[in-house]
């Protein structure tokens, strides 16, 4: 496990299958707007939730990877589904094209069941936030620190520096 990370086990809390109930991260925070299981042109190439699955979270790591980034960075995902009972029909293949694109990481997450998407022919949104370990920045231009020195953005006086964090 990434050192600048920490699962969020209670003791007396059973452990969850394909997703952790918390965790604890350090560094540069990404937020990934939600993405659909279309291809690079808008298209959808199926119908299945499952398929769609698969392309939303390649779609989200192309996003990450512009950092750079990848699925093993994401820390939380939100799932907006438009059908409980397809999900669950489908709910092996959708856990192998999780696991084709995320590997073994499970950060917290939640599945909502939606009436509708805006696209019409989504299935499936999911939304990401994503930490890149050894760097964080307040993205406000007020300051930042980058493995852990501290710096003032210029143009920038009223505002105090971020102090590094010892926990990062």
């Amino acid at each position: 496990m990434n050192e600048s990370r920490q699962i969020l086990q209670p003791a007396q809390w059973p452990r969850p299958r394909g997703y952790s109930n918390g965790i604890a991260a350090c560094g540069r925070q990404i937020f990934v707007a939600g993405q659909v299981g279309w291809d690079a042109h808008g298209r959808f190439c199926s119908d299945r939730m499952a398929d769609q699955v698969r392309l939303a979270l390649e779609n989200i790591s192309t996003v990450l990877a512009q950092v750079p980034a990848g699925p093993e960075h994401i820390v939380r995902l939100t799932w907006y589904i438009t059908s409980r009972e397809e999900y669950h029909a489908e709910l092996a293949q959708i856990g192998a094209a999780y696991r084709a694109v995320m590997g073994k990481n499970f950060p917290a997450m939640s599945v909502v069941q939606v009436v509708a998407l805006m696209e019409a022919r989504a299935k499936v949104e999911i939304e990401a936030t994503a930490v890149v370990p050894g760097t964080s920045a307040v993205v406000s231009g007020v300051s930042a620190v980058v493995s852990g020195v501290s710096a003032v953005v210029p143009g920038v006086s009223d505002v105090p520096s971020v102090p590094p964090d010892s926990t990062c």
